[in-house]
Formats: C-alpha cells, structure tokens, sequence
C-alpha cells in the first residue's frame, strides 16, 4: 500500500487546524479500561506531535455532559469493548451531531457481538468456524459432541480475548461457560482451529500487510497481547504473494459483511490444509506499544502518527 494513496482524495485533510478540536475517547467503563487509557495516552501524544488541538476525556456516566461541555468538533474514539466499541458511544456522538472516528452504530453493534458477526458471514457464504451459545441448561456433553473438541470458549461480547479459556474435554466446557459468563451473559462454545493466525489492519478501504502471530501460550489471549515479551509478530507474513492477496480480499469482505468502516482489523486463521477461517473484527483495535494496527501500517509504510491523521481522516465516512 502506497502511503500517499490512502483514502478518497475528498477525505483528505492538509491542515491539522482543519480537524478542529478533536476528544479523544479512552478509558470507559469496560473490562478492557486500562487497556484503554494505555492506548488513548498514545494517540492523544501523537496527535498533539501533529499540531492537532486534541484533549483527553476519560469516559464515565457523565460523558454526555462533558461532550456538551467541550464541544469537540471530532472525536477520536479509543474505548475498547461495551460501551465504547458495541454501537452505545456512537449513538451518544451521533445525537450531539459529533464526527467519529471508525464504524458507525450498526458496525459496531455487530462487530462487537461475535454470535451476531458469525450468523452474518455463514448468511454471506464466508468461512467461520461452527460455534454453540452456551448457558446453564445446556447439554454440555452433546455440544461437544455436535462442534468436536476441542473448542473455545468465549464470552460473546468481551474483548482482548478476556474470559477465554480453551477446552480439550467435554466435563470441562461447563466450568469454562462459569469462567466466561462472569463477564457476559451470552457465551459461545466455538471449534478450535489449529494452524496459523493472521490479522488483517484495515484502513480507509485498503488491506495493510498481514501480521502472523506465534506465542508459546495455548492461544493469542490477554498476557500474549498485552504483557508477554514471547509474542512474535512476522510482518511480512511469510505468505506467498497471491496468498496473501487472498486473505486480504476475505478480510475486506467480512469486514463490510458486518458494516464495519474507516478502520479496524480482521482476525482470522488458515488451519493445516490451507483453509482460511475468520475469527472476529476489531472496530477499535489497540493502539498501545504492543498493538498490530500500527505494526501493519508501519510496514506499509505509515508512521504511527500519520496512522492517526488517516483514522481522523475517517470521521463520517458511516
């Protein structure tokens, strides 16, 4: 990707003054809060390096009166998981009349509900692996049978893979769903892919190079993102060419399958013959020191601060 090609010649912002006073969004009330602030500070930092008049709004009960007391012109929003990523905080911005930063209401309300995002790729004919919703009067013996083992455990709308925990056999998926449904009452029992995985940054309609991710732990969860120094991250991703091509072009298209716009990140797996399996979308992916989007846009040749023009850039664009 040519970074000067990025976007539509009408989104094209030359002047910082032109983006006006912009919010950035962090913090929030989720699970995901500390990743939140780690990566609002960063954005906030780089955005100022451009001369972008920027101030930080830690989100609590109180945003609506804040918004109306600042009277930002944009908002860059960096909430990771509910209320920030789920649709909520772009209908609060909607209302005010306030220009954001990525998906709009509907992407984000889909994107963040993994059980929603998966029933629309299999209606597009797109590859998802087989999942169950759990809960306590299930038969726990006969959704392993039914998806086979082993599988994953996840709670539905949760992020930075919080609540996760890989099952191997049937007796422990009910203690699993337990561990799960602590941070989301909807929890979905999903067909473990072994094989590689991928992620997929996209940004204002182009697919960045893919990262592969290599961890020692059983899956990419919370400690492999955000605290590990174990975690590879192959950027070129080894792939051949028109492989890669491939998996940019399915990213693009679960990516718009669900709504989702201006900028985010596809995850998904090839398992061991080949087969391409996505995962999930991110609507507001990490920006921390740790964080892939900026990795990929780097590899494209962006730095992480014209990463942050470009995502302003998007303001609208839902």
């Amino acid at each position: 990707m040519n970074p000067m090609q990025t976007g539509s010649d009408n989104n094209l912002v030359t002047r910082a003054e032109d983006f006006g006073r912009v919010a950035v969004l962090m913090g929030g009330l989720s699970a995901e809060r500390q990743i939140s602030l780690q990566s609002g500070k960063a954005v906030l930092d780089g955005l100022l390096r451009k001369g972008i008049n920027a101030t930080a709004i830690d989100v609590d009960e109180n945003i609506l009166q804040k918004l109306i007391d600042e009277k930002p012109d944009r908002a860059f929003i960096v909430l990771h998981g509910r209320g920030g990523e789920d649709g909520v905080m772009q209908g609060a911005l909607e209302l005010l009349n306030i220009p954001y930063t990525g998906s709009g209401v509907l992407g984000s309300a889909l994107s963040m509900h993994k059980y929603r995002t998966k029933q629309l790729w299999m209606g597009a004919d797109l590859p998802t692996p087989e999942c169950q919703m759990l809960d306590e009067s299930c038969d726990f013996e006969a959704i392993a049978s039914k998806i086979g083992l082993p599988v994953i455990v996840k709670p539905v709308q949760e992020g930075s893979s919080i609540g996760m925990t890989k099952v191997d056999d049937a007796q422990q998926l009910e203690s699993a769903w337990k561990e799960a449904s602590q941070y989301d009452d909807e929890v979905i029992a999903e067909r473990w892919i072994e094989g590689t995985e991928y992620t997929v940054s996209i940004l204002q309609q182009q697919a960045l190079p893919l990262i592969r991710l290599e961890t020692p732990n059983q899956f990419y969860d919370y400690d492999a993102k955000y605290i590990a120094d174990s975690t590879s991250y192959h950027c070129p991703s080894g792939l051949v060419g028109e492989n890669e091509e491939a998996l940019q072009a399915l990213a693009l298209k679960a990516f718009y399958a669900v709504d989702a716009s201006g900028w985010g990140r596809v995850d998904l797996m090839v398992d061991e013959s080949g087969n391409p399996w996505l995962i999930e979308v991110n609507t507001v992916p990490g920006m921390t020191d740790h964080s892939l989007v900026p990795m990929a846009a780097k590899a494209a040749g962006i730095e992480f601060d014209d990463l942050l023009w470009h995502i302003l850039e998007t303001c609208g664009e839902h």
